[in-house]
């Protein structure tokens, strides 16, 4: 029976990291890819800079709430492991 406890605690650590990984991975190509069409169009309408460049800040607080997210998970996944 105990070494059914170390299996559990191994399965709560390496879904942990997964779950931190994908998360933050995720969040950083989707801020890069934002980031990249903000420029774009910057550079094409610099007219419009002021609402491109609001639009990309709130744009980027939501995509980096993913990460919190994941990092909460991933928080959780350890906490409850350690049992």
């Amino acid at each position: 029976m105990e070494e059914y406890m170390y299996i559990a605690k191994a399965a709560g650590f390496i879904s942990a990291a997964i779950a931190i990984g994908m998360g933050t991975l995720g969040a950083a190509l989707a801020q890069g890819m934002v980031a990249s069409r903000a420029c774009e169009n910057i550079g094409k309408y610099p007219e419009s800079s002021g609402n491109i460049r609001g639009t990309l800040f709130l744009s980027l607080v939501l995509i980096e709430t993913l990460a919190i997210y994941s990092l909460l998970i991933a928080g959780a996944l350890l906490l409850f492991s350690r049992g």
